[in-house]
């Protein structure tokens, strides 16, 4: 397994770490199957989605801003509550396609750590299938 960080800078905002589990695939020596890129943390995720245009990863944080609002009422103390629900809609993990020792992405897709619960230090697993 291969193992980086990451240091996020707002409270919410999405990462591409594309290049990083890119590298991570060259140095796990995949040249075809699949990886897992796992976040082990209780209020960030890990998704697939654009990355051409700029404005998707603010409008995904806006979007599920209004799905899991911070202010509405949880009982959760820690105030984070927000956080912990957005990382379970959006999941803590996916498994992305490796072809030719490359990530076998779409060609607008990149990988994207979601930060709800920052700024902090996150650290991504990327881990061999098969």
């Amino acid at each position: 397994m291969e193992r980086f960080e990451v240091t996020t800078l707002r409270r919410e905002q999405l990462v591409d770490v594309t290049r990083s589990v890119d590298e991570a695939v060259r140095a796990l020596d995949v040249h075809e199957g699949a990886v897992l890129v796992y976040c082990p943390h209780t209020t960030a995720a890990i998704t697939v989605n654009e990355n051409a245009d700029p404005a998707v990863p603010a409008d995904l944080v806006e979007g599920l801003r209004r799905l899991a609002p911070s202010d509405a009422g949880w009982t959760h103390s820690e105030g984070n509550s927000d956080g912990h629900l957005k990382s379970s809609l959006v999941g803590a993990s996916e498994v992305v396609p490796v072809s030719g020792g490359r990530l076998a992405l779409g060609t607008w897709q990149g990988i994207w750590l979601c930060e709800f619960d920052g700024p902090r230090r996150r650290t991504v697993w990327v881990q061999r299938l098969g």
